[in-house]
């Protein structure tokens, strides 16, 4: 391991912790929605209840220990410190995977398929399924430094994980990623294939495909319906953060209630939930999800990967190496596997799958697993 990369542990302060509480005992919920749903957002009593259990039963020590059980390290590229997890497989022949999360992620996300990856023969699979995986904190987010100057949009966080992949020996290696990470991921296979050799993403960077409007196949009926509720009712924070991240960024710093009203709003919308986020996610990852923002007062940094990446450049080269989608049925943005191969000249794998949505890992980790398996054993 490079010289380069230094340990790294969660050690919270109490009076963080003791200033969390102080900031959740004196509130302030605004009034009750004028709805009997979420369409105006994420309801107050729902919010209320959330801040009074975050309050008084959560316990933020308890995970922080389960997380420092796992090797976690920083290193400096470009100027900014990295914060990643890596996990070394038993299995000799593992092959190296980087783990990308998106916004409102984090690494949290993968917690629970560490332990499948990397030794899968305890865990329904064989030596073949192995990997090394290393799961970085985008810059920015979570206990990655935030950038002081600009530009490092999903072009540069690709190089960058080059340089982190390099740095721990892979000079080859597969990669995978939802959301912001799909970009990133996709960008690795496309403009880095000298050492990105396989990926897979459960949310393909690719629109609809013109010539095939006129005949649309069902998934791209379904795509486009999506597309355009998102359009119409849903991206209202992607638009802040493209434009204004700092202006965002004063409120969530300030306000735990408002961090996480902000972040778990989208965990209702964009996962397979049946109506409520916690059905599919429990109450207490979710909020260890949203420490990783709060702690490290990452509400206008992270937003600013948006205002980087929207309109400002950005790969648009056709992925030659071997790539495999998974199609979630609550995901954001959904795509044939005719309209994939435009852009993912060697797919290898694609599959639609009849449950989970857009945090994959998080939501269904035992299908996550069996997709990278089925997707990878492919390349």
């Amino acid at each position: 391991m490079s010289e380069l990369i230094r340990p790294f542990k969660l050690e919270i302060p109490d009076s963080e912790l003791e200033f969390l509480k102080q900031r959740l005992l004196t509130r302030r919920i605004p009034e009750k929605e004028t709805v009997a749903d979420w369409t105006q957002g994420i309801p107050a009593n729902y919010v209320q209840e959330l801040g009074e259990y975050w309050c008084n039963t959560y316990d933020w020590r308890a995970r922080e220990a389960k997380i420092n059980r796992l090797p976690q390290y920083l290193t400096e590229i470009e100027g900014l410190d990295i914060h990643f997890l890596h996990i070394e497989s038993k299995v000799k022949s593992a092959r190296p995977l980087v783990l990308t999360h998106g916004w409102p992620g984090s690494i949290v996300e993968f917690l629970s398929v560490i332990e499948p990856l990397t030794d899968p023969s305890s865990h329904g699979g064989s030596e073949k399924d192995a990997f090394h995986l290393v799961i970085p904190s985008l810059p920015g987010f979570g206990f990655s430094g935030k950038p002081s100057e600009t530009g490092w949009g999903v072009g540069k966080i690709a190089a960058a994980w080059v340089v982190l992949m390099q740095r721990l020996g892979y000079d080859k290696f597969l990669a995978q990623g939802g959301d912001w990470g799909a970009g990133i991921t996709t960008e690795l296979a496309a403009d880095h294939s000298d050492h990105c050799v396989g990926m897979h993403t459960n949310m393909a960077a690719v629109g609809p495909d013109r010539d095939t409007l006129d005949d649309p196949l069902p998934i791209e009926q379904e795509s486009m319906r999506s597309s355009q509720f998102y359009q119409e009712w849903d991206s209202g924070y992607s638009k802040q953060q493209s434009t204004r991240p700092q202006t965002l960024g004063y409120g969530l710093v300030d306000s735990p209630i408002g961090q996480a009203a902000w972040i778990i709003e989208k965990f209702y919308q964009w996962t397979d939930c049946n109506g409520h986020p916690e059905n599919a996610i429990s109450r207490d990852r979710l909020l260890d999800n949203v420490m990783f923002y709060w702690l490290t007062g990452c509400g206008a940094s992270s937003g600013r990967i948006y205002w980087e990446s929207f309109g400002r450049g950005g790969s648009r080269n056709p992925v030659e190496v071997p790539s495999g989608i998974s199609v979630f049925p609550k995901e954001i943005f959904k795509v044939s596997e005719r309209w994939a191969k435009r852009r993912y000249k060697d797919l290898r794998y694609y599959n639609i799958l009849d449950k989970g949505g857009h945090f994959a890992a998080f939501e269904q980790p035992e299908l996550f697993v069996s997709e990278l398996r089925a997707c990878f054993s492919k390349m």
